[in-house]
């Protein structure tokens, strides 16, 4: 049987973005609430019964979330141009680095509307 866990966090940040639409606003430095869900994928750990112990999870995010609360994601190293997709894959990246087996990371902005959802092969 494969389970999936999921934890979601929230962070505020500030960027710029370079685009062809809204080139005025976009390239002013402003900031959004960007909401993300990362979900974990696996078989129950037959000693302990959990794909990931919750207690890990959260504490993996809060340290990737000291990397972009209250940051200018313009400067963050390894993000790229802060858009959506990146921030997923940053995300996916950064937290699959410190081994946890994140199958999707989803991130969103509520005010807007928007979101991005990366699905990661196994």
């Amino acid at each position: 049987m494969e389970f999936e866990l999921s934890q979601r966090f929230f962070f505020d940040a500030a960027h710029t973005l370079r685009r062809v639409h809204d080139t005025a606003s976009s390239l002013r430095v402003h900031g959004h609430t960007y909401h993300a869900e990362v979900s974990v994928q696996g078989p129950r750990d037959a000693a302990t019964g959990m794909v990931v112990d919750l207690a890990v999870l959260r504490a993996e995010i809060e340290t990737l979330r000291g990397t972009l609360d209250h940051h200018l994601l313009d400067e963050v190293p390894g993000l790229g141009t802060p858009t959506l997709e990146n921030l997923c894959a940053y995300i996916a990246t950064a937290l699959r680095e410190r081994g946890l087996p994140v199958s999707a990371v989803r991130v969103w902005r509520e005010a807007g509307g928007d979101s991005c959802r990366l699905v990661l092969p196994r």
